[in-house]
């Protein structure tokens, strides 16, 4: 069974954050949260699919970290 990491995310607009909740949906993220009109989410996803999202955050021009859920 894989583990789940916490992705925190970081936008310079709205826009772009709610596109990654999207695109994180699409990824079937677990949860999504966030004050996204601030560019603000955290995403828990499965560990298989981190870089993924990695590298969709940072092509939408967000910058994040990444953390186990305990």
């Amino acid at each position: 069974m894989s583990s789940q990491i916490e992705i925190r995310a970081n936008f310079g607009e709205p826009g772009a954050a709610q596109e990654a909740v999207r695109k994180l949906q699409a990824l079937r993220a677990f949860e999504v949260n966030g004050l996204f009109e601030s560019g603000l989410l955290t995403a828990t996803i499965d560990e298989d699919v981190v870089e993924r999202a990695v590298h969709m955050i940072e092509q939408i021009g967000g910058s994040s970290e990444t953390g186990s859920v305990n």
